[in-house]
């Protein structure tokens, strides 16, 4: 049996019916699967389906490569469905079959070629760490020897959890040897520069890439590598092994690949002339340099620094290798990054989303020197939640030897001291029982947890705080929140969150995710920030963080209820004032008529005199207040905002990735990632049926928070 395919294709054409000359025998295709039905197949089991999948199928990620309107993609029921497609008996009249595969890795997720009975040839798709693509790639076999034989084919999905689904099209039969592939490519070279850089190619098939130093494995990655000219560099940092000798190995490539050849050692980013220039890029909500970020994790400062670690794919556009970036600033506004924080520990690893603290009182016994000592939660999706410490004011992680702390069927740990109790606290998001829960766990150190209870219905990425109610500061409440920013107000005693509200709503707008609040904030505030889910196509970085906001409890007849506010510092950045204005405004008279500007901050104070609505339009974004109904409506979304005083504050914040909308003082927050049109720089403001009173307008231009001047940071 030969487990690997012995040949791929890097070229589609290999797959399409050849005209040579008149007497040259044709390409023969076994199947397509363009009919409705899977004809003369055997289906098995329902993994399958009734027929050939028309290209995606239900919560499966983007399934691309195939040729036609049809493929088999086993992912009907999900990944947990099984079953084969097995085709009838055919003779080997060819030295070659071609075919295009994608989905799971796995033995269990294969196409076999049978010949009397015993597999000869299998393949899968590239597929078994999280992340990955549903791209079908072409691959071969040479079935020379099986000429004039009898066989058969069987498509495989035997495999349940991730990547547990394979996906087949354009199974041909032909004597045209397709280019070959050089499986476990090589380069070795010295390290001699700070950066390796790998060259990129967004959506070219990913490729499973290993580094090792002198002859140990070191940083394990999957890549889109460019064959040929690349989209983009993505740098790894090997300012650690200088002088030493470096071996990178691709799990394949084509035979005429250009990729090992293009490896590139500089000390400054390749491409990076317009860093922080680039046409996507934001201008003063944070972005790494380089590849895909998501969610913000480790927020804690020390020693002078706010650090904003994050989820980072370094190497991709898209999710994926899943690494904490870092980020540090000094006043929320001006962020500095240094290089990856943490990586996967193993090929079958990825670093998944935690939290840091530092460890005042040394209570783990980690602290050396005269640094605070950090300690950081992470779940390591390999080996479950895992702790490291750093005494390099978070530069570099160490190890606790004792890893995983917890295993439990969930992720991203939440750490906080729970000073009453004197005990640290662990919330988890957990899976018990197949049902989605916050926990808790307790350590006197760190290193050693305990559980001690769980709070059903939120899900990923938990956070725990306490805050004072606003107008009476003896009145303290705890605050628990997960992804979705949906919150509960309650106690909270070391051990046990009590709600006292039901789950309540907490942004308005969309794409917000993941928010965090710093741990030890310098001021006693509570300061979140949230992944801003703003696609950035055609930019080498993709996606990024929301503004700072400084959260309080606000008293509502309802009872305290959670209020973003904008951190003072961005103050920062103001420039030039646009406009400023007070007074009644009538019908048909717009206060913004020849008044423009990319990046701004707007300020309002509005009162409904004999007006229904006031409308702001914002660089071709609606945004609209509704007095009798005390509604906000951005673009369609509509959100509560009542007025507070009989009066109804408005805070706009305008980047050229995002609108953030910021209502009823700060009772409603309204995110919305979106590329503006660079074009329309226009603003107005308009009174609707009536006569409103501004009591105050004020909008300024905002200054980049990025460094001025060329910048070609490593």
């Amino acid at each position: 049996m030969q487990r690997l395919p012995l040949l791929a294709a890097s070229l589609l054409l290999i797959l399409l019916p050849t005209a040579g000359r008149a007497d040259e025998p044709q390409d023969l295709l076994i199947a397509d699967f363009e009919a409705n039905d899977y004809g003369n197949w055997k289906v098995e089991g329902t993994a399958f389906g009734k027929g050939p999948a028309r290209g995606t199928l239900s919560g499966q990620m983007p399934v691309e490569g195939f040729l036609g309107h049809g493929l088999a993609n086993s992912f009907v029921g999900g990944d947990d469905a099984t079953g084969n497609l097995t085709s009838p008996a055919f003779r080997i009249e060819r030295p070659f079959i071609t075919f295009l595969i994608g989905g799971g890795g796995w033995p269990e997720t294969c196409l076999n070629l049978r010949v009397q009975g015993k597999v000869v040839r299998t393949a899968t798709g590239p597929n078994t760490l999280p992340g990955g693509s549903e791209r079908l790639e072409p691959l071969a076999w040479d079935v020379a020897e099986f000429v004039d034989r009898e066989a058969v084919l069987e498509i495989v999905d035997q495999r349940k959890g991730g990547w547990g689904h394979i996906n087949v099209d354009q199974i041909v039969q032909t004597n045209h040897k397709p280019p070959g592939v050089t499986t476990n490519a090589t380069r070795t070279l010295v390290a001699d520069k700070r950066l390796l850089q790998f060259p990129v190619k967004t959506g070219a098939p990913k490729r499973h890439v290993t580094v090792f130093v002198d002859v140990q494995p070191q940083r394990y990655f999957e890549i889109e590598l460019a064959d040929g000219p690349p989209d983009w560099w993505a740098p790894l940092d090997i300012s650690g092994w200088a002088g030493r000798h470096l071996r990178v190995q691709v799990d394949k490539l084509a035979a005429d690949s250009r990729a090992l050849t293009q490896l590139t050692q500089a000390d400054t980013l390749l491409g990076g002339e317009q860093l922080y220039r680039e046409p996507l890029r934001a201008q003063f909500h944070f972005s790494p340099r380089r590849g895909w970020n998501n969610d913000p994790n480790g927020l804690v400062w020390s020693q002078g620094e706010f650090h904003l670690y994050f989820q980072q794919n370094p190497y991709g556009w898209n999710w994926g290798n899943m690494h904490w970036g870092h980020a540090v600033s000094r006043d929320l506004v001006h962020w500095e990054e240094l290089p990856i924080a943490l990586y996967p520990h193993a090929p079958d690893d990825a670093v998944f989303s935690g939290s840091a603290v530092v460890d005042l009182e040394n209570t783990s016994g980690w602290k050396q020197g005269d640094n605070e000592l950090l300690v950081a939660a992470f779940t390591s999706t390999g080996r479950g939640e895992c702790i490291v410490y750093s005494n390099d004011r978070g530069r570099t992680w160490s190890e606790f030897e004792g890893n995983p702390v917890v295993k439990h069927t969930g992720r991203d740990p939440r750490l906080l001291w729970h000073a009453p109790t004197r005990r640290w606290v662990m919330a988890l998001y957990d899976e018990y029982e197949k049902k989605q829960w916050i926990a808790f766990y307790t350590s006197p150190d760190l290193r050693t947890w305990k559980f001690a209870s769980r709070i059903e219905g939120f899900f990923e990425c938990p956070d725990l705080f306490e805050l004072p109610v606003a107008g009476d500061p003896s009145q303290r409440r705890w605050v628990l929140t997960a992804a979705s920013s949906e919150y509960m107000v309650g106690a909270f005693d070391g051990t046990t969150f009590t709600p006292e509200t039901p789950k309540l709503l907490g942004h308005r707008g969309q794409g917000f995710y993941a928010a965090q609040t710093f741990s030890r904030e310098p001021h006693g505030r509570v300061v979140q920030i949230g992944w801003l889910q703003t696609a950035t196509p055609g930019m080498p970085f993709n996606q990024g963080m929301s503004l700072p906001f400084e959260l309080s409890l606000r008293q509502t007849h309802a009872g305290p209820r959670l209020a973003w506010q904008p951190v003072a510092e961005l103050a920062a950045l103001r420039g030039k004032q646009l406009a400023k204005f007070s007074g009644p405004l009538p019908p048909g008279r717009d206060l913004l008529a020849g008044v423009s500007g990319e990046l701004l901050e707007i300020r309002a104070v509005l009162e409904p005199g004999t007006a229904t609505e006031m409308n702001f339009k914002v660089r071709g974004v609606s945004v609209s207040y509704e007095f009798k109904h005390e509604e906000i409506v951005v673009n369609g979304k509509r959100a509560p905002a009542p007025l507070r005083n009989g009066q109804q504050s408005l805070i706009l914040y305008v980047d050229r990735t995002s609108l953030e909308v910021i209502a009823a003082d700060g009772l409603t927050y309204l995110p919305f990632p979106i590329n503006l049109d660079p074009n329309d720089t226009s603003l107005s403001v308009l009174s609707q049926r009536g006569t409103a009173t501004i009591r105050s307008l004020e909008i300024f231009e905002l200054k980049s928070s990025w460094p001025p001047g060329p910048v070609m940071s490593p």
